[in-house]
Formats: C-alpha cells, sequence, structure tokens
C-alpha cells in the first residue's frame, strides 16, 4: 500500500491540498494498476524556518528527485 507524504511551506487552503492529494492518488493509481483503496496521501505544512531540518530527516538513498536540482 503506497503512502505519499508531501511537505510543503503552509500557504495553501483545503481547497488546494484536497485536489493536489486526489491527483497524486489518481496518478499513482493509474501507474502502478492499483485500487485506489490502497493509496492514501498526507500533506503536511512545514514553516519556512524548520525546512531545512525538516529535509534532512530523509537519507539520500530513498530521496530519489532533489529540491533544487
Amino acid at each position: 500500500m503506497p503512502h505519499v507524504a508531501i511537505t510543503m511551506i503552509p500557504g495553501r487552503d483545503d481547497a488546494t491540498k484536497c485536489p493536489l492529494a486526489l491527483k497524486t492518488q489518481e496518478f499513482l493509481v493509474r501507474e502502478l494498476g492499483i485500487d485506489p483503496k490502497f493509496v492514501s496521501v498526507s500533506i503536511e505544512d512545514i514553516p519556512m524556518e524548520d525546512w531545512q531540518k525538516s529535509m534532512e530527516q530523509f537519507p539520500d538513498d530513498i530521496l530519489y528527485v532533489k529540491p533544487g536540482v
């Protein structure tokens, strides 16, 4: 069961986040050929001043797309 955790700086409302989560789920369903009931998506706001520390929790071997690249 894939779970995608999206982190972003604050400023987007639920009217923006919900469609993003649904589109992310739909993409994974298509790409992986699985049922939507197996895909979950979360979105968390991280304050800009905590962003770097938040990114450090992801080891290089699991961060497939690095920021700024």
